[in-house]
């Protein structure tokens, strides 16, 4: 995916050019191997720092809530479903942006790769199937398939669903691939069982807010857990409270998530958060066929009723 970056480059100078952008917002390289950042190209300068590669994972639809110029945006395919779904939501105009579409091959798990060495990893190169790692005293080749980030291993819809331009073929999807494996293993659990799953789920979870701060479709002006009148969730670290938390988070996302991954990726405790959003997203496609994103045409089931709906949860 490192071929991209000229293209992107060149595409971007042209919209800036041409004045049909106010700003490009892609990825610069990170000050730490594995951690590019979110960048604002806004001169034909500053586009000489745009960068693509597998560790481009942090969703840019992040970046669109509420902005009021005229913005081009790098987008891989979670990004653009997320996009889809901030313009049905009225949180941007699909006229004030131009989708640069990025072919995506999966992003790299850093917390993964940090795993398999005892000391700091200082350079990751990486090449069209394959990644090195360098330290001080190693270096090792890696399969990149071998170190995706699970959402990305798992993902079906890797091109951009909505783009005007295109910065490479599309890639071939993958097929055959069940998605839901995981959230079914919890499913056949007994109740005690995924008590007992959850209990430790969330054992780790110091409330830092990283998985929320993340999501691209955490944008309320104020979350529920910062009301105060009335308050809806306590702030401490009680295990009742930590699990409200994450719960109510996760339905909030009902019918929304894209699975980008963004929350897992941003967890400083490496909490799999995907395993309550896996859940809704697998309810959603098993009742409605519907998954997030896919179109500006049709509105989500959950603000939708329709005579035919499922009723079997009314006793």
């Amino acid at each position: 995916m490192t071929s991209y970056i000229e293209k992107i480059r060149e595409i971007s100078a042209r919209l800036l050019k041409e004045c049909k952008v106010d700003v490009v917002i892609g990825f610069r390289q990170g000050t730490l191997p594995m951690m590019n950042e979110p960048y604002f190209a806004k001169t034909p300068q500053d586009l000489q720092n745009l960068v693509w590669d597998s560790n481009c994972g942090v969703n840019l639809a992040n970046y669109l809530t509420n902005r009021s110029e005229k913005i081009g945006i790098i987008a891989k395919g979670c990004d653009s479903r997320n996009i889809v779904t901030h313009i049905i939501e009225n949180k941007i105009k699909r006229e004030q942006l131009v989708i640069i579409g990025v072919p995506c091959k999966g992003m790299i798990d850093k917390r993964k790769i940090n795993s398999m060495f005892d000391d700091e990893i200082l350079d990751v190169i990486e090449d069209e199937n394959n990644i090195t790692v360098k330290g001080h005293g190693f270096e090792k080749l890696l399969n990149k398939k071998d170190v995706l980030q699970q959402n990305c291993a798992l993902c079906i819809h890797r091109n951009p669903v909505e783009y005007d331009e295109m910065v490479a073929d599309l890639v071939d999807e993958q097929q055959n691939i069940d998605r839901y494996a995981d959230v079914s293993e919890i499913e056949a659990m007994s109740a005690g069982d995924k008590a007992k799953y959850f209990e430790d789920l969330f054992a780790n979870c110091i409330r830092c807010y990283a998985c929320r701060n993340a999501c691209p479709l955490c944008y309320c002006p104020t979350c529920f857990v910062d009301e105060s009148r009335p308050q809806w969730v306590g702030k401490s670290q009680d295990e009742t409270d930590i699990k409200t938390f994450h719960f109510l988070r996760a339905y909030h996302c009902a019918g929304r998530c894209t699975d980008c991954g963004a929350c897992e990726r941003a967890c400083p405790v490496g909490i799999n958060m995907r395993a309550l959003t896996k859940k809704l997203e697998k309810d959603c496609f098993d009742l409605f066929q519907w998954e997030a994103g896919m179109s500006l045409e049709v509105r989500p089931p959950l603000d939708t009723y329709q005579p035919g709906d499922p009723d079997d949860f009314i006793k």
